[in-house]
């Protein structure tokens, strides 16, 4: 097995920006962590926290990877640049033993979750209140809370299976029970639990999160935990900009003793300075281009063939007022999910895995300004939202995202007053790990989540000792929760110091 130490040589500094004026201290520490998401972040402080000498090196001049937060539009306006909406990270248990408040983090919860609004000028809200939910989904009301109800009432046990790696269970019966509806599809589920248009529609939205098709099994188990975390913790926002949540992780790491540096890009894992253990919050093709000289061939082919889905089509708009919501309702949301009936969700995501792109798209709005005043000047808005298009599609898809919102709040248009749009190459060019514009770090269907990037014994590891992946192609997979970085350290701290 190779080691990782000692490296030839050290990373140039020099040219990049180093956080609140801080300079590599040492040529010599205990971790480096490449990658600056919240799952570089989240490695970093756990080890950190140890009392270990921790380096974090980013290649952009700002941290933060997918919770970066910029004026995309126009001065005074703030959009987020690719997570805006944190169910993930309200539930994380890595964040909730960090007390990031105390590093300038707030959330802001709307008084609901999600809402969907339909063709006939009303929504269906996902509530905080299961009870409350299943008010508005008509002859689904009971079939609603007999799926959910024991799923919250497990959510705690779950949550420890769930967000971590494959391993022997530690509440089995719920995750049997879990188990048996998310490794269904979501058109299936959504079929044979619910007779209405309402209560399915409701469904296809959340399960559409997954970026598979909604035919395909294991679909469901996205849209379950969306589902889950709207009535137990609910859907914020992170007031001022998802970029504060990267900025408290990395108060709290430099707290810790924690350096790091930003503007530099590592080329090699010979260009680094001494360490103990590197953990990488990389995707496998960018493991490949920085270790793939020190990786052996089985395991670079494997890393090679690893999938990737859909890109992502998104688009933020700087709004002259409130998007005109023909269901009032979705005032009362950050999160909106245009999409219609589950059977035209279904055919906009199963054409995106065909390599088209679909007339009507199914789409992620978020309107934050509603309920984080921060993000606008007086009286104007913000509205961001996306959808998904084939891997590395070159198509502008702004004219069909644009009708689907008139087409649930007519006079839309007339609110723009400038709109920044991002194709899968604009996304990919933002962040390397977004290949092709795949946001999630390759495909996630529920099997492929607990052996990413390659299929290893022990998660996170790689053949070369002291090298490990901590990004989102690893367990439990996509979304700003830190839980990948968090358990990637944790094995590491184990099996090497």
């Amino acid at each position: 097995m190779q080691w990782l130490r000692p490296f030839v040589g050290s990373a140039t500094f020099s040219s990049g920006e180093v956080l609140l004026g801080r300079i590599p201290a040492r040529n010599e520490y205990d971790a480096i962590v490449v990658g600056s998401g919240p799952n570089g972040l989240a490695a970093s402080i756990t080890i950190a926290q140890t009392g270990r000498t921790v380096l974090l090196i980013e290649q952009k001049e700002t941290i933060g990877g997918g919770t970066r937060t910029t004026e995309l539009t126009l001065p005074g306006f703030l959009h987020d640049i690719c997570s805006a909406i944190h169910p993930m990270a309200a539930a994380s248990p890595f964040f909730r033993m960090l007390d990031l408040a105390k590093y300038g983090l707030e959330w802001v919860y709307p008084p609901a979750s999600v809402a969907h609004p339909l063709d006939d000028g009303t929504a269906i809200l996902l509530e905080r209140s299961v009870e409350a939910t299943a008010e508005n989904l008509g002859v689904d009301k009971a079939a609603y809370q007999k799926l959910m109800l024991p799923l919250i009432n497990d959510w705690d046990r779950l949550a420890s299976d769930l967000l971590g790696p494959l391993r022997l269970p530690r509440h089995p019966l719920a995750l049997l029970h879990f188990g048996k509806c998310a490794m269904r599809s979501v058109r299936g589920l959504a079929q044979s639990s619910f007779r209405g248009k309402r209560a399915r529609a409701l469904f296809a939205g959340l399960g559409a999160h997954s970026i598979l098709p909604l035919e395909q099994s294991s679909s469901a188990a996205v849209g379950l935990v969306l589902g889950i975390l709207g009535h137990t913790v609910g859907w914020p926002v992170a007031k001022g900009g998802s970029q504060k949540i990267a900025d408290a992780l990395a108060e709290y790491l430099l707290s810790q003793g924690g350096e790091i540096v930003t503007g530099v890009r590592v080329e090699s894992l010979d260009g680094l300075p001494q360490a103990r253990v590197v953990l990488m919050d990389l995707t496998p093709r960018q493991l490949l281009r920085v270790a793939g000289n020190s990786l052996p061939s089985r395991y670079r082919q494997m890393l090679e063939d690893h999938p990737y889905g859909p890109g992502v089509f998104k688009m933020d708009w700087a709004l002259d007022g409130p998007i005109p919501w023909e269901a009032k309702e979705c005032a009362r949301v950050a999160t909106v999910h245009i999409g219609g009936t589950l059977e035209e969700i279904a055919a906009s995501e199963s054409a995106v895995w065909k390599g088209k792109h679909p007339e009507r798209p199914f789409l992620l709005l978020a309107q934050q300004s509603l309920f984080d005043p921060t993000r606008a000047p007086k009286g104007k808005h913000t509205a961001w939202g996306y959808c998904h298009v084939p891997n590395g599609s070159g198509f502008d898809m702004t004219e069909r995202i644009e009708s689907q919102i008139e087409r649930f709040a007519p006079g839309f248009r007339g609110l723009v007053i400038a709109r920044k749009v991002m194709s899968p190459a604009n996304l990919e060019e933002y962040n390397p790990n977004y290949s092709g514009g795949d946001i999630a770090g390759g495909v996630q269907s529920f099997w492929r989540i607990f052996v990413q990037p390659a299929l290893r014994r022990k998660e996170y590891t790689t053949p070369v000792k002291g090298l490990y992946v901590c990004s989102s192609s690893t367990p439990p997979g996509a979304g700003v929760h830190g839980m990948c970085g968090y358990q990637a350290a944790r094995r590491a701290l184990h099996e090497m110091f």
